[in-house]
């Protein structure tokens, strides 16, 4: 799993059925990547209500939130529709877990994303990562520190 100062690799994964979002873009803004293993699933449902909910904080701090699973575009967009979610999640869909394999969150027994966390800087670099147990939604508290750090250097 990719660590502190580590570089975030760049990706470009579909974010509805006819747009992609590339992470490279958003060079100059803090960003986070919530992997997560599944839409549907209990903790995640509520990991990413959670996400949601937090939105105001997350833009104070200049950051955009993504989620990722490999869950496919068409999933992710019935599932965003269905939790009322207003922050796109991202398909590691084909290659599968492609990107999740980059940044070492690829749990290969299960086929899906490990529940991960990365906070990333205006400049492209990791500047907090977490692994949390596949069981327990892992919250915002750790991003929302990590966020204020980078806010106070």
């Amino acid at each position: 799993m990719l660590q502190k100062n580590d570089v975030a690799p760049d990706f470009t994964l579909y974010a509805t059925p006819d747009q992609k979002i590339t992470l490279s873009e958003f060079k100059g803004r803090n960003v986070i990547l919530a992997f997560y293993p599944a839409d549907w699933s209990p903790v995640c449902s509520d990991q990413m209500a959670l996400y949601n909910e937090t939105l105001k904080f997350f833009k104070k701090y200049d950051a955009e939130i993504f989620g990722i699973s490999v869950d496919s575009k068409w999933c992710h967009l019935a599932f965003a529709q269905s939790r009322n979610l207003h922050f796109p999640l991202l398909a590691d869909f084909e290659a599968k877990g492609e990107t999740a394999k980059k940044y070492g969150v690829y749990d290969e027994e299960e086929g899906e994303c490990k529940r991960a966390l990365f906070v990333i800087n205006k400049d492209g670099i990791i500047e907090w990562s977490y692994l949390s147990p596949t069981a327990i939604n892992p919250g915002a508290d750790g991003i929302l520190d990590a966020l204020e750090t980078l806010n106070t250097k």
